[in-house]
């Protein structure tokens, strides 16, 4: 099924949008038949379970382990950030000076550019992280001074419900977006726009994405434990 799924998902996509397979708790097989599928791109959350999913993979099929190229989509910890600049390709969460100072930290130890994303809290919900709209191009700025953090574009979750209610915080993103691409701001390259999910990809792409992230429209219903 998840073959079937990511090959009908690519042939919707325009060639421009890239493909993340937000894979969340799912299983070292599982990733691995969806790539095998076409997917290039794989987004986790947890810097613990990414260690070991990594490593199941590459015990697995070393040839699979070698393409695939790794997205963090969840809140990353200060605590955790050593780890996860060795694990990752692209941090998408970045929503503060002070964790992008601790990546900066980091990868200078290792002389590595790390490409970011900066989160957009695009509904200005409280409980959820992300940068307030208002806010962005101020961090940009501020990220743009670090010589080891790269900003490589914006990503927004947008607010739960109806792929057409998120219509408009997709669209306020992208706006923010083309604002500060039109800047030319030294050292940001507004290259990507993270936005939509399984239930909202279609409408994301509509209002300009070129990321999108997409879990159980590839793999299914997560299995809950009884």
């Amino acid at each position: 099924m998840i073959k079937e799924r990511v090959k009908k998902i690519l042939s919707q996509l325009p060639a421009d949008v890239e493909l993340v397979a937000a894979a969340k708790t799912r299983g070292a097989q599982e990733i691995i038949e969806a790539v095998k599928a076409g997917v290039r791109i794989i987004g986790e959350n947890y810097v613990q379970e990414t260690e070991r999913v990594q490593r199941e993979i590459r015990e697995r099929n070393p040839e699979i382990a070698d393409r695939i190229v790794w997205h963090f989509i969840g809140h990353l910890q200060t605590n955790k950030v050593k780890k996860a600049i060795e694990m990752f390709d692209m941090i998408e969460t970045v929503d503060s000076l002070e964790i992008a100072r601790e990546i900066e930290k980091r990868c200078a130890h290792l002389k590595r550019v790390m490409p970011i994303l900066v989160e957009v809290n695009s509904a200005r919900e409280r409980q959820k992280f992300g940068v307030f709209p208002e806010k962005v191009e101020e961090l940009v700025r501020r990220l743009a001074e670090l010589r080891y953090v790269k900003v490589m574009g914006l990503m927004t979750m947008g607010p739960q419900g109806e792929s057409e209610e998120m219509r408009l915080y997709f669209r306020d993103t992208r706006r923010i977006f083309e604002r500060i691409k039109s800047k030319g701001i030294r050292n940001v390259e507004m290259r990507y726009l993270s936005m939509g999910m399984s239930n909202s990809y279609r409408v994301a792409i509509e209002e300009g994405a070129n990321i999108v992230r997409i879990g159980t429209g590839i793999f299914g219903e997560r299995s809950t434990a009884l």
